[in-house]
C-alpha cells in the first residue's frame, strides 16, 4: 500500500471511526498548516459522509513562537471573546470537533513560564463552558497526530530531517492501526475489547486501586458509582465517536480527596511547548503536597499551582504494556501517543462521565460525588513492565488488576 493510499484511509478513518461524523452534521478541524493535501482529503471524506459544512482552523507554530517572543505581556492576560463564543456556539449546534495534534515538543523552550501560565489561565477561563461539554461528551471531538519536521526529529534524532518525517509518519499509521487492510474492522474489534475490559471492571466496583513499580506506592480511592469508559464515548444525540485515535486505555475518575503516596514518572511530560522529565509527585488527602524534577521543574510548578484544584487527580488510566504504541519501543514527546503506551494518571478536571448519571448532575452534586473540578487536565504516565495493580474490593479482598505491566485478567 502506498503512502498515499495510507492517508485516504487515515483520512476516512479520522471520519469515519474518530469522529464518526453524521448526516447534516457539522465538522470543525483545527489542523496545522504544513498538511494542506490531508486536511483536504478529511473534508471530502466528510461532506461524503454527508456533513453539512466543513470549517478549517488553521495553526501556525512560527506565529505562535512569534507572539510569545515578541507579543507585550498583556497579549497573553485575555482571550478572544469572539472565539470561545464561536466553538461554544458550534458545539451546542451538534457541532464535532476534529484536533490535528503535530505540535513541536519544544516548541516553547526559552519563554518565559509566566507567559504561558497567564496564557492558559486566560484561555482556560473563557472555554470553560465548551470545556464542560468536552469532558462530559455532550458534543464528539476527537483527536489525531501528524508529523512535523521538528516533533520527528526529536523521536528520531539520528536521521535526518525528512527520513524522520518519514518514520514518524510510519509510526503513526502503525498505531493507528492504518498499516493493514481494513482499519475500520481493525478499530470495530479493538473497541470491543477496550469495552469488555471497562465491563469487568465496572462489574467489580473496586473501592481502590494499589500501584506497585519502582519509585511508586500509591493508593488511589474510588468515588462510588463509578464507572470505567474507553475506546468509544457516546455524545448528547447518542452517537458513539472516539475521542483519541489511536487509544489503548480504559479510564475513571478517581475520588478527590482520595489519594495517597507517591508516584514517578516513566516518560517524558510535553506540557505547553516544554519537556518535564523524570519526575515524582507525593500525595497525601488527594493533594499533590511535595513533587520533584529533573528537568523542567518551573513548568511542573506552574501547572500545579494553576488553581486550587490543579493538585487533585481527575484520571486513572489503564493501559497494557503489550499494545502497538508500547512495542514500537519509541518515546514519542506527545501525550496523545505517550498516554497510550502506559498507565497514567491526569492532574486536574474529572469527568462526570466517570460516575453515574454524572452528566446530569449539576457542579455542586458531582463535587459531593467526589470529582474534582479544575481549569486543567494533564496526562502524566507512570507504567512500565514492572507495573502491578491490585484492586481492593469493599471488605478488603485484593484482586490483580495488572501484573507486570499488562492485564491480569
Amino acid at each position: 500500500m502506498s503512502f498515499l493510499d495510507r492517508l485516504e484511509k487515515y483520512a476516512e478513518l479520522a471520519v469515519h471511526v474518530a469522529v464518526h461524523i453524521q448526516p447534516g452534521q457539522s465538522l470543525w478541524i483545527s489542523a496545522p498548516i504544513h498538511v494542506p493535501e490531508f486536511v483536504r482529503m478529511i473534508a471530502k471524506q466528510a461532506y461524503q459522509a454527508g456533513a453539512k459544512l466543513v470549517h478549517i482552523e488553521w495553526q501556525d507554530e512560527i506565529s505562535t513562537q512569534l507572539k510569545y517572543h515578541l507579543a507585550p505581556d498583556e497579549a497573553f492576560e485575555e482571550y478572544p471573546v469572539w472565539r470561545a463564543k464561536w466553538v461554544q456556539e458550534f458545539a451546542e449546534n451538534d457541532g464535532a470537533f476534529l484536533f490535528i495534534e503535530s505540535a513541536n515538543p519544544e516548541l516553547l523552550k526559552g519563554v518565559d513560564p509566566k507567559r504561558i501560565s497567564a496564557h492558559s489561565k486566560a484561555a482556560s477561563a473563557a472555554l470553560s463552558k465548551w470545556r464542560e461539554y468536552m469532558s462530559a461528551s455532550k458534543m464528539t471531538w476527537s483527536i489525531i497526530g501528524v508529523p512535523t519536521e521538528a516533533w520527528a526529529k526529536l523521536v528520531f534524532p539520528d536521521l535526518a530531517p525528512e527520513a524522520a518525517v518519514e518514520a514518524l509518519w510510519e509510526a503513526i499509521f502503525q498505531t493507528a492501526r492504518v498499516s493493514g487492510g481494513d482499519p475500520i474492522q481493525a478499530w470495530n474489534e479493538h473497541n470491543a475489547n477496550l469495552r469488555s475490559k471497562r465491563e469487568y471492571l465496572n462489574r467489580k466496583q473496586y473501592k481502590q486501586l494499589h500501584y506497585k513499580a519502582p519509585g511508586t506506592d500509591l493508593l488511589i480511592e474510588l468515588p462510588e458509582h463509578h464507572v470505567w469508559n474507553g475506546g468509544t464515548a457516546r455524545n448528547e444525540a447518542g452517537n458513539e465517536f472516539n475521542p483519541n485515535v489511536p487509544t489503548e486505555e480504559v479510564f475513571t475518575s478517581p475520588r478527590r480527596e482520595g489519594t495517597r503516596g507517591t508516584v514517578r514518572s516513566t516518560k517524558p511530560l510535553s506540557y505547553q511547548g516544554n519537556l518535564i522529565e523524570n519526575f515524582s509527585l507525593t500525595f497525601e488527602d488527594g493533594k499533590v503536597v511535595d513533587f520533584t524534577a529533573e528537568k523542567g521543574y518551573e513548568f511542573l510548578k506552574g501547572m500545579l499551582d494553576m488553581d486550587a484544584s490543579a493538585r487533585y487527580l481527575g484520571e486513572a488510566a489503564l493501559v497494557p504494556h503489550h499494545s502497538p504504541i508500547s512495542e514500537t519501543g519509541l518515546i514519542f514527546f506527545n501525550t496523545l501517543f505517550d498516554e497510550n503506551a502506559s498507565n497514567h494518571l491526569a492532574l486536574g478536571e474529572a469527568f462526570p462521565t466517570c460516575i453515574e448519571n454524572g452528566t446530569s448532575l449539576t457542579r455542586e452534586e458531582l463535587d459531593r460525588a467526589g470529582l474534582n473540578h479544575s481549569m486543567i487536565h494533564v496526562d502524566f504516565m507512570i507504567g512500565s513492565a514492572d507495573m502491578d495493580i491490585d484492586g481492593i474490593t469493599a471488605d478488603g479482598q485484593r484482586e490483580p488488576v495488572f501484573r507486570k505491566g499488562n492485564w491480569a485478567f
